[in-house]
């Protein structure tokens, strides 16, 4: 089985990258998959029957076209769709059910699976503080300790607190496009060392297990 992976950006993406890997090395049937980052989470088309404009990049913007595209390939059995963005200031479930209804609408027999990060995809960091020390002795564990897991609060900028110390105000300070390149680096030297089991995230482990019933669901099927 072949899993489609839609994050909302480059960091995202390289999460994603690891704990796949992670979590799919010891299923007993074999799974390929593909990590397609976006250029932002973006907004559900006003039209999504609509072809995208010419230079959209955005996840919601391109989701409606490339649902239609995945539903055509004839092979949904063979197909799942893995979507993850950050609900950002916005209720998780609103989002969440934005995203069903379009998979629904558009996505036919596709099997789908949403992974709603709250905040942000850092709360999935966050949530293994164990691999944050792996990938960063010197991490300043005690900046997240007013962190309450899963809050609306500013999380990456938590994250920063905890890894760049004193310098955490002058990387905030920076912004993006900086920042992207930070986050994609904290996700490359965390990724690795997350285990998906010990994590306290409850937006991750509602994703994880969603995930883990897919799997089971499909290996099923091929067993």
């Amino acid at each position: 089985m072949h899993l489609e992976v839609l994050s909302e950006d480059r960091s995202g993406g390289i999460l994603l990258n690891h704990l796949l890997h992670s979590i799919l090395k010891n299923r007993r049937v074999h799974h390929t998959y593909a990590i397609r980052p976006h250029r932002g989470k973006g907004n559900e088309p006003v039209n999504p029957m609509k072809r995208p404009a010419k230079f959209a990049s955005s996840l919601l913007d391109l989701l409606p076209a490339k649902l239609r595209a995945y539903a055509s390939t004839g092979q949904p059995d063979q197909l799942l769709l893995v979507i993850v963005v950050d609900a950002d200031a916005d209720d998780p479930q609103a989002v969440q059910l934005v995203l069903e209804n379009l998979v629904i609408r558009f996505g036919r027999d596709i099997g789908a699976v949403i992974g709603i990060c709250v905040e942000e995809i850092e709360a999935w960091i966050l949530g293994d503080p164990q691999a944050i020390l792996a990938a960063y002795p010197d991490a300043d564990l005690q900046k997240a300790v007013v962190y309450r897991q899963d809050s609306v609060c500013g999380t990456w900028e938590i994250l920063a607190q905890v890894l760049a110390g004193n310098q955490a105000d002058q990387v905030i300070r920076i912004g993006y496009p900086a920042v992207g390149q930070l986050k994609g680096e904290w996700s490359g030297r965390i990724g690795p060392h997350m285990d998906p089991d010990r994590n306290r995230s409850p937006s991750f482990q509602r994703f994880y297990r969603a995930l883990t019933r897919h799997l089971q669901s499909k290996e099923d099927h091929h067993v």
